[in-house]
């Protein structure tokens, strides 16, 4: 039986975090946003980013890839349940799903 991505830690729904962290942009803003206010300490915070998380203009100012390419990014990431998007205003912040980047680790470590 496979499993929904981002709710457990099956074989289907590992490969799709795998997928997520393959591409080397996505893995650099999963990187940043380990650490939002040193890595984005030079934009000026809508909201807390402990609680909220970054914005996605601010992501995607850092990062220099096209709003689209940040969209989809972000989507790819939150359908694996890696990060988890708050909307502040018109404003869609992103933050690390750190619950479940803990039952990620220790799939891998069983399964390998």
């Amino acid at each position: 039986m496979a499993v929904t991505a981002g709710s457990g830690s099956g074989p289907d729904d590992l490969i799709e975090v795998f997928k997520a962290l393959g591409n080397p942009a996505r893995l650099q803003i999963m990187q940043w946003l380990k650490d939002p206010d040193t890595h984005f300490r030079e934009y000026e915070p809508i909201a807390d980013r402990q609680s909220v998380g970054v914005c996605v203009t601010h992501i995607q100012a850092k990062s220099g890839l096209a709003q689209s390419t940040v969209s989809s990014y972000m989507s790819t990431l939150e359908r694996a349940g890696l990060v988890r998007p708050t909307r502040v205003g018109k404003w869609t912040h992103y933050r690390r799903n750190e619950e479940r980047l803990t039952q990620v680790a220790r799939a891998v470590n069983t399964a390998i």
